[in-house]
Parts: structure tokens; C-alpha cells; sequence
């Protein structure tokens, strides 16, 4: 892991600015950034809180700008990656089949609230939650048996009460043998519990939170 999270240190510092562009499909409510060279897949980033990125004509991203997913965002670009960012107005079941015509496997990765919403995008080839809010997911998907390939990051001291550590457990009986779960350690928490700049956010640890999402991702394979 501490290789993983170096090398994606050393490929964010000397990849240069990523370019944002705009999909037909989707419009402003989603900003895609390419990899160098052909992308090894595509991951598709659902933030917490509103959920409102702000992305202009351009594709720049100007709000929640600090959220664990967006702000990481090039992390996933330069580790190979094509990267959407996919704003709370968007349509996650569109934003899959865009991406599926750009690069295969289709990771969906969500934080926080994005846990009331990423039931929308199960026909992705895998399924990320960080931080996230478990009960909302599990009560809208239904059933495990509709769960792609899904991980789990949390952190062990997260203090949002809506994300609460002992909150996972259930979640990992109802899901069973569909899901893994990882728990990180580590890092700093200043302010709001349920903000970015705490332990709900990973701040001090973006390098392992985005390692271990790579991990899963590229082992997951296009269905």
C-alpha cells in the first residue's frame, strides 16, 4: 500500500493540469477529465453533501471543491482512469452508459450522501462507498443480490452520526460475501464531523483512501 500511495503521489505532481470537457450526453452536470493514453477503465465520482459541483460550460468544477472524491479527482485521471465528475443533478444510470463507450470496466465511486443516490448507477461493473451512508444504500438497493462487485472504505474514527463506525456492521451482514470492507486509520479531523476536513473526509490519508480505491478498481472486470 505504501508504494501505491507513493507512485500515485509521483503521477499527480508531474502529470500537469488534466483538461475538463463537457459529454453530449450529460451536459454541465458532469465534467469528464482523460488520462494520458488509452484509460485502463472509468471511474465515475458522486460527492456528499448537495451533491451541486457547479460545472460550467467549460467543465470546470467550482463548488465542493474540497470533497474528498473532487478533490482527489486527478489522482484517478493520472492513475489511468477516465474521471467523471457527476454533479447531484445528474442521472448515474446515464452516466455509466456514457462512460461504458469511453472505457470498461465502470467503477461508481460515492461519498456520504452520495449513499441515497448510488442505487441509481447498479448496472456500473463496480460499486465504491466511502464514508458512506450505509442504511440509505442497503434500504434503496433492497436486496444484495442486486450488487455489482462493492467496497467499503470507512474510517474507524468517523464522527458523523449518519456514518458512524458502528453503523457498519449491519450493513456487512446484509451485504455478506457481495461486499469488502476496508477500515483506514490516520490523518487529521478539524471541524464539522461531517465535513471534509475531518476523519469522514480522510483528510491526512487522501493517498491511502484513493489507493484503496484503485485497488479495487483495477480489479474489477467489465460484465
Amino acid at each position: 500500500m505504501r508504494a501505491l500511495v507513493v507512485s500515485i503521489f509521483l503521477a499527480v505532481t508531474s502529470c500537469g493540469a488534466f483538461a475538463a470537457e463537457l459529454l453530449p450526453e450529460l451536459g454541465t452536470d458532469a465534467s469528464l477529465e482523460r488520462p494520458k493514453g488509452k484509460p485502463r477503465g472509468s471511474i465515475i465520482l458522486m460527492p456528499g453533501g448537495d451533491g451541486d459541483l457547479g460545472i460550467t460550460s467549460t467543465g470546470e468544477i467550482t463548488s465542493l471543491q474540497g470533497n474528498s472524491l473532487i478533490r482527489n479527482r486527478r489522482a484517478f485521471a493520472a492513475s489511468g482512469f477516465a474521471t467523471l465528475s457527476l454533479s447531484s443533478s445528474g442521472s448515474p444510470a446515464a452516466a455509466v452508459e456514457a462512460m461504458r463507450k469511453i472505457a470498461r470496466p465502470v467503477i461508481v465511486v460515492g461519498t456520504s450522501r452520495a449513499g441515497t443516490r448510488i442505487h441509481r448507477a447498479l448496472s456500473a461493473d463496480g460499486v465504491v462507498l466511502t464514508s458512506g451512508m450505509l442504511d440509505h444504500f442497503s434500504s434503496n438497493v433492497g436486496s444484495p443480490d442486486a450488487l455489482p462487485p462493492t467496497l467499503i472504505v470507512h474510517h474507524r474514527q468517523d464522527g458523523c452520526r449518519v456514518t458512524l463506525p458502528a453503523l457498519v456492521p449491519a450493513f456487512q451482514q446484509w451485504a455478506g460475501a457481495r461486499a469488502r470492507i476496508v477500515w483506514l486509520d490516520g490523518g487529521v479531523n478539524d471541524g464539522d464531523p461531517c465535513q471534509a476536513r475531518g476523519h469522514h473526509g480522510f483528510a491526512g490519508i487522501d493517498g491511502k483512501m484513493v489507493g484503496t480505491v484503485l485497488g479495487f478498481a483495477r480489479g474489477v472486470r467489465a460484465r
